[in-house]
């Protein structure tokens, strides 16, 4: 993953644009914490580094991963689910940031989800080229509590569908800084990520960031 050159944009209110009846686009929620919450995660990974994933019927992940919090997301020839220990470092995942957790809790709140308590948070890095195909968060354990998606870095293009793979989907641009929340009705919509196309971004260099907080247990 590239060093990350932070900047910081202050924004007072983030504008919204609701994108269902229980999802919500935060335009540049975190523009004044960006720095913060970026220096965190390169710690984060310094801990616990990047790696591809392979999904259970041996496909190898375009984007490069890892996790922090109580729990973190893993996908193998086991299959998908949570677990509290890193497999590559044999210890516990690092502590999710006080700083993400707070920002993750708040824009939760705003977008109508009071009771939010997270306790994983899966750090994906995409290159020019890598891709999330359409699927559905449904390893958790309650989905009455909401995804929270933060972007950092290169845009791109969201893919946000309905309640079967073949359902038709809509795209949205994810800028850096911008915070996706989606829960209730919504919540077990199919989504995926468009290939980033190539780019430098003053802020994260040749790649996107993106967090991924949610409430696990």
């Amino acid at each position: 993953m590239s060093s990350f050159d932070l900047f910081a944009n202050d924004f007072a209110e983030p504008m919204h644009t609701a994108i269902g009846e229980q999802a919500i686009l935060f335009h540049q929620f975190l523009g004044n914490t960006d720095e913060t919450i970026l220096s965190n995660v390169r710690e984060v990974l310094k801990v616990s580094p990047l790696r591809h994933l392979y999904t259970p019927s041996g496909h190898k992940m375009s984007v490069k991963s890892s996790n922090c919090g109580h729990y973190g997301w893993l996908t193998d020839k086991q299959g998908y689910r949570y677990q509290e220990i890193d497999p590559v470092t044999s210890k516990p995942w690092p502590q999710m940031p006080a700083n993400l957790s707070v920002k993750a809790v708040e824009v939760a709140r705003l977008a109508g989800f009071e009771s939010f308590q997270p306790d994983s948070c899966l750090i994906n890095v995409y290159l020019p080229g890598a891709k999330m195909g359409l699927h559905q968060d449904k390893d958790e354990s309650d989905f009455t509590k909401p995804i929270v998606s933060f972007s950092f870095g290169l845009p791109v293009d969201f893919l946000w569908g309905g309640f079967k793979r073949s359902d038709k989907y809509q795209k949205i641009t994810l800028q850096h800084a911008d915070a996706l929340v989606w829960g209730g009705k919504d919540r077990l919509r199919y989504h995926g990520v468009q290939q980033l196309k190539e780019g430098v971004h003053p802020t994260t260099g040749r790649c996107r960031v993106n967090l991924t907080i949610r409430q696990a247990d």
